[in-house]
């Protein structure tokens, strides 16, 4: 493989890697908690889009309740974005003709 074509696959694997970084961006998951009392949704930047409350929560006496299903809808939403983006990667290092298990 002479320079020339070792620069030309660096330049396709820049440019694969930045549209996986713009589909990654535009992903959305959804965690749940309290038996879908409370729902969280998070984009591919760990940044929370939408949150969700039933109102039978919005009550003074159920304040701390409320509080813990919010951390742990957000804990799922975490847990699931963290799945989908390691996924993602995994297909990205495949299509770059990288050994299984080989981090970017």
């Amino acid at each position: 493989m002479d320079m020339d074509e070792i620069l030309q696959r660096a330049r396709e694997a820049q440019a694969k890697a930045l549209e996986m970084q713009r589909e990654m961006a535009a992903i959305e998951v959804e965690g749940h908690a309290g038996g879908g009392l409370v729902h969280v949704t998070m984009n591919g930047k760990n940044e929370v889009k939408r949150l969700a409350i039933d109102p039978s929560l919005m009550k003074e006496s159920e304040r701390e309740i409320l509080e813990d299903l919010i951390v742990a809808a957000h804990a799922d939403a975490k847990a699931k974005l963290d799945a989908r983006l390691a996924e993602e990667m995994a297909k990205m290092a495949s299509s770059l003709g990288l050994p299984p298990g080989f981090g970017i």
